[in-house]
């Protein structure tokens, strides 16, 4: 089924052009109807889906996933109130648990964001992924070299440190990825606004978790 309308897209088109709170308000059922509603009936089919292949994120509710709409523009130059899509946190505990990689869905204007692992992990973090890769390096090289990953997200990516300490210094030779300070893998396909259209995007989405599942696995057994 499709969850979505193109009345999706044209709200966040005319938010774009009205980026203020007054407007907001004034088409606040607007957004509640288009983009809310909608954006809760998909989260719920995407949590009941993933439940059947991960048991423990069968208790999820989807408020517990998504974020809100409002941007934090405290330390921002950017003071637009609004953000330009939604977004969810797809793991046992959401958004709640950050830590925990889990699979993270963002939907705007001609474009979805799929993707998970690590963003922002802490130094202890870092050095528990380290350690684990380390420790299987020949894991890590099978997970690096599998077609379904690669098909969707390419590699790994995250930043990188310029210099190494021991005992990882002695593997960035033979393992790269021991220099990364985050561990994470995105999916984005842009200018197309039939993405969000799709019948089939519960099933198109779950096609990239399941491609995911084994690094997913991997970060979590070492954090």
């Amino acid at each position: 089924m499709s969850f979505f309308t193109n009345e999706f897209n044209d709200f966040f088109k005319d938010l774009a052009a009205n980026n203020d709170r007054d407007w907001f308000k004034d088409n606040k059922s607007r957004y509640e109807k288009q983009v809310k509603k909608p954006f809760e009936a998909f989260i719920a089919a995407m949590i009941e889906a993933m439940a059947k292949e991960e048991p423990a994120i069968a208790k999820l509710e989807p408020k517990n996933a998504i974020f809100r709409i409002y941007r934090d523009t405290r330390f921002a130059k950017d003071k637009t109130p609004y953000k330009m899509h939604v977004s969810a946190v797809l793991s046992p505990l959401g958004r709640k648990d950050m830590e925990l990689p889990g699979t993270y869905v963002q939907l705007g204007v001609g474009e979805i964001w799929i993707g998970g692992g690590v963003y922002a992990p802490s130094k202890e973090q870092v050095e528990k992924i380290r350690r684990a890769m380390i420790q299987a390096p020949e894991v890590v090289a099978s997970l690096n070299a599998d077609k379904t990953f690669k098909k969707f997200y390419g590699a790994i990516k995250g930043e990188k440190n310029k210099r190494m300490q021991a005992p990882f210094k002695d593997w960035v030779e033979r393992l790269p990825l021991v220099t990364n300070k985050q561990f994470y893998y995105m999916a984005e396909y842009k200018d197309d606004e039939s993405i969000i259209l799709r019948d089939d995007l519960v099933n198109y989405v779950m096609d990239h978790i399941r491609a995911a599942k084994d690094w997913q696995a991997f970060l979590r057994a070492a954090l």
